[in-house]
């Protein structure tokens, strides 16, 4: 990490830049330099403005008021392809590549170069590039082979092909196991001293202090300054995120009396093209603890917890639910999740696709909350002072930012919406609560809101699954961890004795491993 010096040059600069959506305002007079040869960090909480400020400097958003200036010339973003005429290229969170397509014709797509079109020669300049900055890539292969760091690698690849000297990346480690952080972090460092300018948004402090040399920080659409890394701490960060000093410590107490309440026995699962999805998995999920599942993106998490939830009908295996009033043992292998629940099966499943599966977006918050308890309406008229008065209960518990009960869902902000899926379902009083990726995007602050009610329905006596993504979180969090790695339990471990580098070993195998 190094310290910019007094001869620093500029990159790009934002003078008074501002941008609202109606009577939102996003970004408020934001001043901000970003200088070549650094990686500059942008914080903030959820609707802080920071992507809407990465949109404006990328052209998607035009700002209403204030300057942009490049090399000391102002410059006028109006589209990408203005932004990339400025050499400003942006990495999204949600990849845009054809997969049929090699990564070389991903990466030239769309260009208008002069001349015959030369994919051998445009291979070349691929390599080149990897060989310079130390990508892994084969320039040949198809997108629909590459793991999700390949095909982050790819997208990367296309800006700087296209001669990018800003790069702006949003939440790059999202699906990245340990080992493959470490190599993009070595890459980045990399071309920041071939003089680029990177700006990276993410919600990992312990990143935002290992791999950037600044970090600017947003608090309600204002910015509140620029801090030298070297010279803060994760404490500090937080603070100006926030506004006030938060407790950064997830207190994870002993399982008391834990007891088995779902066994999965050796569940195997298909997806419609016949490919095996889950590959005899076998493990228990007991109350009173949380149990994390790590692995690699698309290594089966969402559909193990789908199959156990009645969502993903499974070829063969059994998933059984220990009742702990009537002390029977039920099977609910294939069993609807109406059929689950009248079982006597409280089961609460906060899923990964919170829009697509959790909520509907149309509907205001109160309605949301009712989609749980419609079926106890009689007649034609459904009951609606329960589902307002626990609607009022989450927005003061967890504090969600919203006009009012009555604000459609699609309107908040994506740390705002987990907030209503994650209290709604808390509020079933379930006895076993599956979360997929529920602080995905979420900023520090309501992570550790989430972190929290997780625990304290552990310490209610209900068995907790949780799915994540940081490593750092789940060992810190859970008590015991299971690894799956192509749709198999590559080993489960104690979530207090386990180390990174382990966990992450276990989620690149693909057979059976350690057990805890």
């Amino acid at each position: 990490m190094k310290q910019q010096s007094a001869a620093a040059v500029p990159a790009i600069e934002l003078k008074g830049v501002s941008k609202r959506f109606g009577s939102v305002v996003a970004n408020s007079n934001v001043n901000l330099t970003v200088y070549k040869g650094e990686i500059l960090s942008i914080l903030g909480e959820n609707g802080s403005g920071k992507t809407t400020l990465m949109n404006m400097i990328s052209g998607i958003y035009f700002p209403d008021e204030g300057q942009f200036f490049i090399d000391g010339e102002e410059a006028i973003i109006a589209s990408p392809k203005d932004a990339f005429d400025y050499k400003i290229g942006m990495i999204h969170q949600h990849f845009k590549l054809v997969d049929v397509f090699s990564a070389t014709e991903n990466i030239v797509l769309g260009l208008n170069e002069a001349g015959k079109y030369d994919l051998a020669a445009a291979e070349k300049r691929v390599s080149d590039i990897c060989e310079r900055y130390g990508f892994e890539i084969d320039p040949k292969k198809n997108i629909y082979t590459m793991s999700v760091s390949e095909k982050q690698t790819v997208e990367i690849l296309k800006v700087l092909y296209r001669g990018a000297d800003i790069l702006i990346l949003d939440e790059p480690t999202a699906v990245l196991t340990p080992q493959e952080t470490d190599k993009l972090f070595a890459v980045l460092r990399r071309m920041r001293d071939d003089g680029k300018a990177i700006i990276i948004i993410t919600h990992k402090l312990h990143e935002v202090l290992s791999l950037s040399d600044r970090v600017a920080v947003l608090r309600k659409g204002e910015y509140i300054g620029t801090v030298n890394t070297a010279e803060t701490n994760e404490t500090i960060l937080t603070e100006m995120m926030v506004g006030k000093k938060i407790s950064l410590n997830i207190a994870r107490s002993e399982p008391k009396n834990p007891q088995v309440r779902i066994e999965v026995h050796h569940i195997n699962c298909t997806d419609r093209q016949g490919a095996k999805v889950l590959d005899d998995v076998t493990f228990a999920a007991n109350a009173g603890e949380i149990l994390g599942i790590a692995g690699i993106a698309g290594s089966g998490q969402r559909e193990l917890l789908e199959a156990i939830a009645g969502l993903q009908k499974s070829d063969s295996g059994a998933v059984l639910y220990h009742n702990p009033k009537t002390g029977n043992v039920d099977n609910l292998q294939n069993k609807t999740p109406l059929q689950i629940r009248e079982l006597g099966v409280r089961l609460s499943f906060v899923p990964e696709d919170r829009l697509g599966m959790g909520l509907v977006g149309n509907m205001d918050i109160i309605d949301n909350m009712m989609l749980r308890s419609y079926r106890k309406g009689k007649g034609a008229f459904l009951e609606r002072k329960a589902p307002r008065d626990l609607a009022e209960h989450i927005i003061e518990d967890l504090e969600v930012v919203t006009p009012s009960a009555n604000t459609p869902v699609r309107r908040l902000s994506g740390g705002n919406v987990q907030k209503v899926l994650v209290g709604r379902e808390i509020a079933a009083s379930p006895t076993v609560l599956m979360a997929a990726y529920p602080v995905r995007g979420l900023d520090i602050n309501s992570s550790y809101t989430i972190y929290n009610l997780l625990n304290e329905q552990k310490e209610r006596g209900v068995a907790v699954v949780f799915v994540g993504e940081d490593l750092d979180v789940l060992l810190e969090l859970c008590d015991r961890i299971l690894v799956i790695g192509g749709g198999k339990v590559t080993g489960i471990v104690d979530g207090r004795t386990a180390t990174k580098e382990q966990v992450g070993l276990l989620m690149t195998q693909t057979s059976g491993g350690e057990q805890a």
